[in-house]
C-alpha cells in the first residue's frame, strides 16, 4: 500500500492521468462522430457532397453562410435533409431571386446532377428527410382515398381542386397543376414556405401516394363540364353564373325593350 501511494504521489501521475483522459475523450468523440455520420448517410457519394460544397460556397453561402449555419439573411441548412434542397433548387425557388413574402417558382438554375449535389451536401451535414422512394411516386396509388386526404389536409390552402389561393400577407398557396411527382412528395415532408410539414406520423408515405395519385388524376381529367373559372369553388362558380345570366336577361330585356318602342 505504501509503495502504490508513492506513485501516486510521482510527479508525472498528473500528466499520465491527463493523457488518459484525452484519450478517453477523443475515443468517446470518435465514436459518436460516426454515430451521427451514420445517421446522416443518404447513401450520395463522397465526390457527390464535394462538388457540392464547392457549388454550395458559389452560390448560397453568402446568405447561408460558409457552413450552411445561417445568417440574419437566411436560415441554417443543417438538418434540413436532401428533400427540401432538391424541392427549393429543383423548383427555381432557390437561389432566391429578392426577398419578399416568399420564395416564389422561377426558372431553375442548376441542372439535375448539381441539384442532387447540393442536396447530396446539405444532407452530409446532418440527418433530414431525404429523397423519396421512387416506388412512391408511380402514381398508382387509391386516387379516391388519396382525395379524402387531400381535401382534409391540403384543401383549406390549395382549394379542393388544387388550383390553389392565397394566404395572409401576400403569401399564398400555389397551384399543383404540373407539379411533378417528386416535388410534391418532397413538399408534404419539408413544409416549405407557409406548408405545415406532413411527417410519416400524420399521412404515411403510402398516403403521400395516393395523394399525388389523385392529383395527376384529377390533372388529367381536365374539366368535363367546361370551363372551370379557375377551380373558384361551387358557391363562387355559382355566384358567377347567376351574375352573368341576370345580366344577359338583363340586356336582353332592354335590347327587346327598343326593339318595340
Amino acid at each position: 500500500m505504501k509503495s502504490l501511494s508513492q506513485k501516486r504521489r510521482h510527479p508525472l501521475a498528473v500528466v499520465a492521468l491527463l493523457v488518459m483522459g484525452l484519450l478517453l475523450t477523443g475515443a468517446l468523440y470518435s465514436v459518436a462522430s460516426s454515430a451521427n455520420q451514420a445517421k446522416a448517410d443518404t447513401g450520395f457519394s463522397a465526390a457527390d457532397v464535394t462538388a457540392g460544397q464547392k457549388l454550395f460556397v458559389a452560390n448560397c453561402a453568402t446568405c447561408h453562410g460558409m457552413g450552411a449555419q445561417g445568417s440574419p439573411a437566411a436560415p441554417s441548412l443543417v438538418g434540413v435533409g436532401a428533400a427540401a434542397v432538391d424541392f427549393q433548387v429543383g423548383t427555381g425557388r432557390m437561389p432566391m431571386e429578392a426577398n419578399g413574402p416568399q420564395a416564389e417558382q422561377k426558372p431553375v438554375q442548376f441542372n439535375e446532377t448539381q441539384t442532387r449535389q447540393l442536396a447530396a451536401y446539405v444532407a452530409s451535414l446532418g440527418a433530414g428527410p431525404s429523397l423519396p422512394d421512387p416506388a412512391m411516386l408511380d402514381g398508382q396509388g387509391d386516387a379516391t382515398h388519396g382525395g379524402e386526404l387531400f381535401r382534409v389536409n391540403c384543401a383549406m390552402c390549395h382549394n379542393a381542386a388544387a388550383a390553389g389561393g392565397a394566404l395572409t400577407r401576400g403569401k399564398f398557396a400555389p397551384a399543383l397543376a404540373g407539379v411533378t411527382a417528386q416535388h410534391i412528395y418532397e413538399a408534404m415532408e419539408t413544409g416549405p414556405q407557409n406548408m405545415p410539414v406532413f411527417s410519416d406520423a400524420n399521412i404515411s408515405p403510402e398516403g403521400k401516394r395516393d395523394i399525388i395519385t389523385y392529383l395527376q388524376t384529377i390533372e388529367k381529367q381536365g374539366s368535363p363540364g367546361g370551363a372551370d373559372l379557375g377551380g373558384l369553388g361551387p358557391v363562387s362558380e355559382g355566384l358567377f353564373m347567376w351574375v352573368a345570366g341576370l345580366g344577359v336577361i338583363i340586356a336582353f330585356t332592354i335590347w327587346l325593350t327598343s326593339r318595340t318602342s
